[in-house]
């Protein structure tokens, strides 16, 4: 297995789910977590994984100084678009997460990698990477595909036969992530090096709502209600990506 890098397909895809309620509800919970712990000053941004820059776009548009990494050429022409449609400035990098540490000379205040881990071949081998961009006082925004929300939706869905054989990864040009994240396995990953400050779930109840329901379902009150509820204690488990906002130690 090697890393997963985006094409046109993938790219025309994230724009779909950037245009409904799944990308809405995902840039909400993102944007107020990171509202809540960032503070009220410019800071040097890196966007590792950057896809097409929607959370680099907000971020820079309230005053921070964006670098974006992103190795599929596509998805970082979408993001070159987006911000000259803004009139927003930024760096482009197109290089994988591997090649960051030789391009970067500074570390930076904020790192996001979001959607990333799930991609990879070896997630935890980008751990260090991060903790080494990330600076002594700074802070990681990390958002990734959860396990165990993928096991729970296959059990509603009586999909016993594949739970039986452990079989979560997506298919080789699958746009389903091939490596879902154990959170318990992460958290021990990120012990040593990181202090978790803030965890919440991303689509705690939509993604498991009848489709009748969603169709009804107006996006303001979802965006409402998944706010309200991505930090509750027994929902926020459920959340189809998980969103954790870690300190170097």
């Amino acid at each position: 297995m090697s890393d997963r890098h985006f094409d046109e397909l993938a790219t025309r895809f994230a724009e779909k789910i950037y245009g409904g309620a799944k990308g809405a509800i995902r840039l909400a919970v993102l944007q107020a977590d990171l509202a809540e712990a960032l503070p009220d000053r410019p800071l040097r941004v890196l966007d590792v994984g950057a896809g097409l820059g929607h959370m680099s776009l907000w971020l820079a548009q309230r005053g921070h100084q964006i670098t974006l990494a992103e190795p599929a050429e596509p998805m970082l022409e979408g993001a070159r678009q987006r911000f000259a449609e803004a009139g927003q400035n930024a760096t482009f990098l197109q290089a994988p997460w591997q090649d960051l540490l030789g391009q970067l000379q500074e570390p930076f205040d904020l790192v996001l990698c979001h959607a990333v881990l799930e991609w990879l071949a070896e997630p935890a081998a980008i751990l260090p990477v991060l903790h080494q961009l990330t600076a002594k006082n700074g802070w990681l925004s990390l958002a990734f595909y959860n396990k165990d929300a993928l096991i729970y939706r296959n059990l509603l869905k009586g999909h016993f036969r594949k739970l039986r054989k452990e079989h979560f990864a997506g298919e080789k040009q699958s746009l389903t992530p091939q490596q879902p994240v154990d959170p318990r396995e992460l958290a021990t990953q990120l012990a040593a090096d990181w202090q978790v400050e803030s965890r919440s779930g991303v689509r705690v109840f939509h993604d498991y709502m009848p489709q009748q329901f969603q169709a009804k379902a107006k996006l303001i009150d979802l965006l409402e209600m998944e706010l309200a509820h991505r930090r509750h204690p027994s929902f926020e488990g459920l959340g189809r990506y998980l969103h954790w906002i870690c300190r170097p130690r």
